[in-house]
């Protein structure tokens, strides 16, 4: 019976307990002596023993407190119904009797329902009680059937037959489940179905019980189906992927699953692990518990050994000539993702006296976000769908100044305060990459500059900066020193751990009468304001990367003193340092500072002994007294 269908009452603290069985009995149909009650005890939520009616004055409070948790107002009650025969023999007999509960697990239902209680001897064998239930189920004469023991909730053991109540250690209130035996034929037909074949796997099933919903994670899908599945949280992703895909009547193999963050599609769910470790809550009634689901033309099997490839090609005349869609080997290069695509050059128009070569890159926002030089692999590319194809030109003229200089004319100067240095910088690589024809020349570390674009550089940067900085552009040595300057000016990882610092410092002085909530926030926001400025952009990987920076000890000497300082380094500075790279150079740090720290002790260590400056003494220094590390204190 769910929970929803237990019949409850409201009554006074104070009503006799009596009082309240004998209007209990009228509501129900029978005499109050025909009737017993029996409190379910905490916190093994069993009826143990039934409520004594020899005291005229108990009231329903006294009960409740002597039988339930102290923090709960609820009174729960098993109803017993008395049968009078059964009642006249317990009378007479001498051996103690057990009110046994009993619970039946259909398993061709999946189902567990409660079949009422048995009244057994102690001395009797559990088997016994096999005709008494095959009696009251109807069950055909002889039917074989398991028991077992729920010793507490989620918690159930096989029985041995032959066992007696009492050696079991029953008592009243105690739990028995039962199963219909099958033969090995039926069972492996279950088992097919993915059906749980006995009480132990359903009450775990209850115990791990979550309700996951399940939605289509594109909404131009063809059957928009969104539908909860309870599932537990200990299946697997094959067993996950059965079940849907009957609800589904797909293909288990042609699904893909993706799980959420915030009720929004997030990673593709690995084919591994459980149910547990792809939802985001384990709570049963989650309204996060969603996995999106999509349908595969392919088994997932082979799509996860596959990466998709979607190539736009824009010609020699850079417009949208066709589209390319194909699967290529996680293991494969972008080489290969060339030569496959060469292969259909009879679908692509190449220009008249043209190289018949391919360079592929990203498209983002109207510029070129990356360029690929064919060495990438497959599995180490994030965005495969989103590929732009065009001619690689071969360059025989020489660029033109006058060109250039007539782009920059329309570029907002970058200013003295650096409030639009990302936008400069973005605007600023964008023409060079159209006048060199190399992508991301400012900030790319990977590229290698020659004296002619190092003079582009120079002249582009003097030609887009506000008077007061063409002075530090026109004496830097060469166009990438005077980018260095220009770009540490705002864009430097130290000041922005300064910065950072000086913002988690900042404490608003509660005690002091005269300090003011509005002027705190406006110290904040301006300290955030220079943070920005600075170039910090704020997303969940910078966010990140700058927490772990400012976890390290002492930043201003070694070893992590030097992680600004090889940040600021790099072109592009901070702007450009991923995290897995920011990690790896901590690494490298502190690996060269234990390293020389294990040279100079081993240095030292070679001379053990040494005079004393006052006394002439030896000093044994195995013997001196360590200190500790500055790094490691605070």
């Amino acid at each position: 019976m769910p929970p929803s269908d237990v019949p409850t009452f409201r009554v006074a603290k104070k009503q006799r307990f009596l009082d309240f069985k004998s209007t209990l009995a009228r509501d129900l149909g029978y005499q109050p002596e025909q009737i017993r009650l029996r409190p379910l005890l905490v916190p093994v939520d069993r009826p143990r023993a039934a409520v004594p009616e020899n005291d005229q004055a108990l009231t329903m409070e006294v009960i409740r407190d002597t039988t339930m948790a102290s923090s709960t107002q609820d009174l729960k009650l098993y109803l017993e119904i008395l049968d009078p025969e059964r009642e006249a023999e317990a009378a007479e007999s001498e051996e103690r009797q057990v009110m046994i509960m009993v619970k039946y697990f259909n398993v061709s239902d999946q189902a567990l329902s409660g079949i009422g209680h048995f009244w057994v001897k102690e001395g009797q064998r559990v088997a016994d009680l096999v005709s008494l239930i095959n009696a009251r189920m109807k069950f055909p004469k002889g039917s074989r059937l398991k028991m077992y023991e729920e010793r507490r909730p989620g918690r159930i053991v096989l029985m041995d037959p032959n066992t007696t109540f009492g050696e079991a250690q029953m008592l009243d209130g105690d739990i028995i489940c039962f199963e219909i035996e099958f033969s090995d034929e039926e069972l492996e037909k279950l088992g097919r179905q993915h059906a749980y074949l006995d009480p132990v796997s359903f009450y775990d099933f209850l115990a791990n019980r979550v309700l996951v919903r399940f939605k289509p994670r594109h909404t131009n899908m063809a059957k928009m189906i969104e539908f909860d599945i309870p599932l537990s949280k200990t299946l697997t992703y094959s067993q996950m992927a059965h079940l849907v895909g009957k609800r589904l009547h797909r293909n288990p193999a042609r699904l893909r699953f993706i799980n959420s963050e915030q009720g929004d599609p997030h990673h593709v769910v690995r084919r591994r692990g459980t149910v547990a470790d792809m939802i985001e809550s384990s709570d049963n009634d989650s309204i996060n518990n969603i996995l999106f689901y999509e349908l595969l033309d392919l088994p997932a099997d082979d799509i996860e050994a596959n990466r998709k490839v979607n190539i736009t090609w824009t010609g020699a005349h850079n417009r949208e000539d066709g589209n390319y869609l194909f699967f290529m080997p996680k293991t494969a290069s972008i080489q290969d993702v060339i030569d496959k695509l060469m292969q259909l050059s009879s679908f692509i128009t190449f220009s008249k006296n043209s190289t018949r070569k391919i360079k592929l890159f990203t498209f983002h926002d109207g510029q070129i976000e990356k360029q690929f030089s064919g060495e990438e692999l497959l599995i180490n590319v994030a965005d495969l769908e989103n590929l732009h194809a065009t001619e690689l030109k071969t360059m025989t003229t020489q660029y033109d100044p006058v060109a250039m200089l007539k782009m920059l004319q329309f570029v907002k100067k970058l200013s003295v305060d650096g409030t639009n240095y990302q936008t400069w910088l973005k605007t600023v690589e964008s023409i060079l990459g159209m006048t060199t024809g190399k992508v991301n020349l400012l900030t790319s570390p990977d590229q290698t500059i020659g004296c002619a674009e190092d003079l582009i550089i120079k002249q582009a940067i003097a030609a887009s900066v506000d008077d007061a900085l063409v002075l530090t552009v026109v004496e830097a040595e060469s166009g990438m020193e005077a980018f260095d300057k220009i770009q540490k000016r705002w864009n430097s990882r130290n000041k922005q751990v300064i910065i950072m610092k000086e913002i988690l410092q900042t404490r608003f002085k509660i005690c002091d009468t005269t300090a003011d909530i509005g002027s705190h926030f406006q110290v904040i926001k301006n300290l955030a304001g220079r943070l920005f400025k600075s170039g910090f952009e704020l997303t969940k990987e910078s966010f990140i990367g700058l927490l772990f920076h400012l976890s390290l000890p002492r930043l201003d000497i070694p070893p992590f003193g030097n992680i600004s300082r090889k940040i600021d380094a790099r072109p592009g500075g901070a702007a450009t340092i991923s995290n897995d790279q920011l990690v790896q150079l901590a690494q490298t740090e502190l690996q060269k500072f234990r390293k020389n720290r294990k040279t100079t002790s081993a240095t030292s260590n070679s001379n053990p002994t040494e005079p004393s400056s006052s006394t002439g003494k030896s000093i044994n220094r195995g013997q001196q007294t360590s200190k500790p590390c500055h790094n490691c204190s605070h």
